[in-house]
């Protein structure tokens, strides 16, 4: 019984927090959403970084003590390009400008996210779009919501009738994965009725998760862009793999994110 009652509350406060990170990343895309509308022009790799910085800056200044006051004992981590294993513990997984350089380029794919991750499983998140309003949110067990209204991923059962998506995980990627993404797309070319391919990852995957398209797939990656998505994918009643079927941690070289009735298909396509 006290068992039970300890999990109840635990989940009782994972809610709560949900609520309060809520409204921490609608406050930061509020301050992004004014810095937005005009392209920013840069000339070198250094001024672009520089951009970066002031937007990721911008919405750090109100998600780290707002967050941090939440789960003070938890750890931080905001590199979108990190990934692989967190130590134990909770952990902050943020990304305050995904899709940061459309940002910059006035274009509409950005996002603010921010994901508590206990002992490396998701465990709550929250994607708010400010150009939409749109604010996805998913806690373990509890499902996943646009605006409170439950999302649940296609219904589709046949790939050739399915649109699929790719992102490019981070700028200079290696020869490697740049062929392998490229042959993929080949491959989903063939056996997918449309593939879109766009950054950031986020953008696709609350898309799968809501039903508007049917899979996402991903090699490479990092923690920020794909830990949001898992959980409302997951939340939502989708399937998380990596690309050949076997289970996803964020240790994996690829991911795929899949409505259950084409997940298979999905696997067999960028097997090959």
């Amino acid at each position: 019984m006290s068992e039970t009652l300890q999990t109840t509350d635990v989940a009782a406060l994972d809610a709560d927090v949900l609520a309060h990170t809520a409204n921490a990343v609608r406050e930061a895309g509020s301050a992004l959403h004014e810095r937005f509308g005009e392209v920013v022009r840069y000339q070198t790799r250094e001024e672009l970084m520089r951009a970066l910085a002031v937007n990721d800056d911008t919405a750090l200044d109100i998600l780290r003590p707002r967050l941090t006051s939440l789960r003070p004992d938890a750890g931080w981590m905001e590199d979108e390009l990190d990934g692989g294993a967190l130590p134990p513990g909770e952990w902050w997984v943020v990304d305050p400008a995904e899709g940061n350089v459309n940002h910059l380029h006035a274009l509409p794919e950005w996002a603010v996210t921010a994901t508590l991750v206990r002992d490396n499983q998701p465990v709550l998140t929250v994607v708010h779009m400010p150009l939409t309003g749109e604010t996805y949110t998913a806690l373990t067990g509890a499902g996943a919501h646009l605006d409170g209204r439950p999302l649940h991923v296609s219904q589709t059962a046949d790939l050739g009738l399915s649109i699929v998506a790719t992102s490019q995980a981070r700028p200079d990627e290696n020869e490697k994965v740049v062929r392998r993404v490229g042959s993929s797309i080949t491959a989903m070319l063939f056996d997918a009725l449309v593939v879109r391919t766009a950054v950031p990852a986020t953008q696709h995957l609350v898309n799968v998760a809501a039903g508007r398209i049917d899979a996402f797939w991903q090699f490479a990656g990092a923690r920020a862009d794909l830990l949001p998505g898992a959980l409302l994918v997951t939340e939502a009643g989708g399937k998380i793999s990596d690309a050949q079927g076997r289970p996803w941690t964020p240790q994996s070289e690829s991911f795929l994110a899949a409505a259950p009735g084409i997940h298979a298909e999905a696997v067999a396509t960028l097997s090959r």
